[in-house]
C-alpha cells in the first residue's frame, strides 16, 4: 500500500493505478477507521481493480461551536487496517495541501442540503461538497464509495456529481452495524458505558415507528410518540423525519426514509432506515 501526503505523488500514483484502462475507487474518510468504513473498501474492490482511501479531517465541515481537535484520530491504527483490507493506496493531505493559503473557491449547495444536518450545522454541507469535489479532481476515481449511515450527505454527493457534470459513479453502500443494531460510527467511542447500552434504542425504536407506519398508521402521531419514548429514556432527539429518499422532502406516498438525530450526552447520534 502506498501512503501518499502531498499531491504530485498523489497524481504519479494514481495514474499508474488507472494506465491501461484499469478503475479506481475512492473511499473518502476522516480516519478513525471501523468495520463499516472496511466494509467500504470492500466494495470500493469489487468496483475498481484498485482502491483508494483519504483520510482527512476537513476543518470545513465544523462549525465555530464543534471541537475539530476533538475528533478521533488514529493514523499509525488506520494504516494498519487499510493494509489488511488490501487498499492500495492511502490520501493522507494535511490542511495546507488541500486548502492552500489564498483559496477562495468553495460549493454552495441547496436542495438536499437544506434542513437536518444542514440546519443543526450551518455550513457542514458547503464543507462536504467542497471537500468531495477536490478529492474527486485529485484522484481522478472512477468510482466513489459512501455508506448510507449518513443519508443526508450521500444525497448532497450525488447532487453535486449531477450538478457539475463530475465524471464519477457514486455508490452507495447500506449501513453497517454493531450485533445490537447500532449503526457504526467513529463517535461510538466517546460514549460512555452507560450511554453504549442505551444507544442501540435509538435504531430499535425506528424499526418499531417504520412497521406501525408501513401498517398504515399515520406518520405524524407514531413519530411524535417515538420522540417522546426517547426522550424519557435519556436521549435528547433533534429530529426524527420520514422524507422522501432523494428530495428529503417530506414524505407523501411510496418508498420514504426515516431520518434521525439524537445526542446521548455529548455524543449526536445519527441513524436512517428505509420505508418498504
Amino acid at each position: 500500500m502506498q501512503i501518499i501526503r502531498d499531491l504530485a505523488g498523489l497524481r504519479r500514483a494514481t495514474a499508474t493505478l488507472r494506465a491501461g484502462g484499469r478503475g479506481l475507487a475512492l473511499v473518502p474518510t476522516m480516519g478513525a477507521l471501523h468495520v463499516g468504513h472496511l466494509a467500504l473498501v470492500a466494495a470500493g474492490r469489487q468496483a475498481a481493480d484498485a482502491v483508494a482511501v483519504s483520510i482527512f479531517v476537513n476543518p470545513l465541515q465544523f462549525g465555530p461551536s464543534e471541537d475539530l481537535s476533538r475528533y478521533p484520530r488514529d493514523e499509525a491504527g488506520d494504516l494498519a487496517k487499510l493494509a489488511d483490507a488490501g487498499c492500495d493506496l492511502a490520501w493522507m493531505p494535511d490542511v495546507a495541501t488541500m486548502y492552500p493559503p489564498g483559496s477562495a473557491t468553495a460549493i454552495e449547495v441547496a436542495g438536499p442540503a437544506e434542513g437536518f444536518e444542514g440546519e443543526a450545522r450551518p455550513g457542514h454541507f458547503r464543507g462536504v461538497a467542497t471537500v468531495c469535489t477536490k478529492l474527486f479532481m485529485q484522484t481522478g476515481a472512477d468510482v466513489a464509495v459512501f455508506g448510507e449511515k449518513d443519508w443526508q450527505q450521500l444525497q448532497v454527493v450525488r447532487r453535486v456529481v449531477a450538478d457539475l457534470d463530475l465524471p464519477i459513479r457514486i455508490l452507495p453502500h447500506p449501513t453497517v452495524r454493531e450485533a445490537d443494531g447500532l449503526a457504526c460510527s467513529s463517535r461510538n467511542i466517546r460514549l460512555t458505558a452507560e450511554q453504549r447500552s442505551l444507544a442501540p434504542m435509538l435504531p430499535e425504536r425506528m424499526r418499531a415507528a417504520l412497521a406501525r407506519i408501513a401498517a398504515g398508521e399515520a406518520p405524524g402521531p407514531v413519530l411524535t410518540e417515538t420522540v417522546a419514548v426517547l426522550t424519557e429514556a435519556g436521549f435528547a432527539p433533534d429530529y426524527l423525519s420520514l422524507v422522501e429518499p432523494e428530495t428529503l422532502k417530506p414524505w407523501r406516498r411510496g418508498p420514504g426514509r426515516l431520518l434521525a438525530a439524537a445526542r446521548l450526552g455529548d455524543v449526536r447520534l445519527l441513524d436512517n432506515m428505509p420505508l418498504g
